[in-house]
């Protein structure tokens, strides 16, 4: 019996609010994936640029979080039309693709998003997650309207070409990389620094009067409320890795001291 295709409830989100707040999937592990999906947050970043997620780490995070209310969101490692459509098949509904410096890119990555005549998608969802197995009997003609591209500005360049970039058809959303666009601006390390979050309000100011969805990720609570305040609709407000990372050390020191290991004897 076909069903329809679902309804991309983060995309509308974008549009009609409130502000989605996520947490970055960095350890590649479905099973910590599913854990993370239980505990409320609005979508779930399953990273495939900095995280060690191939195509099927990714598929098994995808069917992890599937039966929860956060919304899966894939950060593909770059911008290639195959695996755009690789990750589409997977089931994804939400591609984050970074390092966008321009209009062109941009839309190189919108048409890479859909079926034709809007795009250059290859048409073989009946093999594939993505329809379901043809489960979903309306997948060819919904597809298109469902499917979700943000894309990643983190570089001086890429700010300059904002404007044009926010004006590009088939882009939903833009992200601001702070970290990376600190970098650019010759201040690594320093994503909160003065100059970069004034580079970062504008940019906010930008994309929304584009109307356009604004996002970031921000692990410092009060400053990702700020942003949230400036108009930015979806916020990642912490990273798996460092959840973990911080915990574990913070309880290892309340027991173990300096909480590291002393180094094993070379032999």
């Amino acid at each position: 019996m076909s069903q329809s295709t679902p309804v991309n409830r983060f995309k509308v989100a974008l549009r009609e609010g409130p502000a989605q707040y996520g947490l970055w999937l960095a350890l590649a592990d479905a099973y910590a994936a599913e854990a993370c999906a239980t505990c409320g947050f609005d979508w779930l970043l399953i990273d495939g640029e900095h995280g060690p997620n191939d195509l099927r780490s990714t598929l098994a995070a995808l069917q992890a979080v599937a039966p929860y209310a956060s919304h899966p969101v894939v950060r593909i490692p770059e911008g290639q039309t195959a695996l755009i459509k690789q990750v589409l098949e997977l089931g994804a509904q939400t591609v984050l693709v970074p390092m966008v410096d321009s209009a062109a890119q941009a839309s190189d990555l919108a048409r890479a998003m859909r079926y034709p005549p809007q795009g250059v998608r290859g048409v073989g969802s009946g093999l594939a997650r993505s329809s379901r197995w043809n489960l979903y009997g309306d997948y060819l003609t919904a597809a298109n309207a469902q499917v979700c591209l943000l894309v990643q500005v983190e570089t001086v360049t890429a700010i300059a070409q904002l404007a044009e970039i926010v004006a590009v058809e088939g882009v939903d959303g833009v992200f601001i990389g702070p970290v990376d666009l600190s970098a650019s601006m010759g201040l690594m390390g320093q994503p909160n620094h003065p100059q970069v979050r004034a580079v970062i309000e504008q940019a906010i100011a930008t994309i929304t009067a584009a109307g356009k969805a604004a996002g970031i990720l921000c692990t410092d609570e009060a400053l990702a409320r700020h942003y949230a305040h400036l108009g930015a609709r979806f916020v990642a407000i912490g990273v798996d890795t460092s959840l973990l990372t911080q915990s574990a050390r913070a309880l290892a020191s309340r027991f173990c001291g300096s909480g590291a290991a002393p180094a094993a004897p070379a032999y």
